[in-house]
């Protein structure tokens, strides 16, 4: 009966919340709340950029002033031609080169005003500006050359007007979870005698 209890006692046991950033690459410390942005990022992303749960070379790294350093998006491993997805339905607001990158860029409407705005690069896209797109619909391919990672990766932005915000909030944390999965016990089943 005792061993009974105490595998009921750890299987309900909540699981720690563990995601990409918190367990493969160390962030910056948070910027004053005075800066921050005063809405804050609903969860309405329904798919990875690309893969199913790619590498994160690179975490967001939030700037400690406006112009100052860190890491304003996340860069995910991805080999060049791999299809780049939406993250969230909505509009391509800007689909093309910047600094001889290709860039996508899609505004995802319900998210506040000023909407908040994904972009991914480097991205040769297959879509155009005012395309509706839904989650997970292809927007373009990773180009071989013009990322700023050591291998070739995707870098995933998001923005509300000027604010950099942490790509990953947008995604719900089942699909942030890693590991396996846990079987609950079957409660008011006779145990075998």
């Amino acid at each position: 009966m005792l061993l009974l209890l105490l595998t009921a006692v750890v299987l309900l046991a909540p699981v720690p919340r563990l995601t990409p950033t918190a367990t493969s690459v160390p962030t910056a410390p948070a910027p004053d709340p005075a800066s921050a942005p005063a809405a804050a990022v609903p969860a309405v992303g329904r798919a990875w950029p690309v893969g199913v749960r790619p590498p994160i070379l690179r975490g967001w790294e939030p700037p400690a002033t406006t112009y100052g350093r860190g890491h304003r998006g996340v860069d995910l491993a991805a080999p060049a031609g791999a299809p780049v997805r939406a993250v969230a339905a909505g509009r391509v607001s800007f689909a093309g080169r910047v600094a001889g990158k290709g860039v996508v860029s899609v505004e995802l409407p319900g998210t506040g005003d000023p909407p908040l705005r994904t972009t991914y690069e480097p991205v040769r896209a297959t879509v155009k500006k005012g395309d509706e797109v839904e989650a997970g619909e292809v927007v373009g391919t990773v180009e071989a050359t013009g990322s700023h990672c050591t291998e070739t990766c995707v870098h995933w932005g998001l923005r509300r007007a000027d604010a950099y915000l942490d790509p990953l909030s947008l995604l719900p944390p089942w699909l942030l979870r890693s590991g396996p999965s846990r079987l609950l016990p079957v409660l008011g089943v006779p145990l075998p005698s």
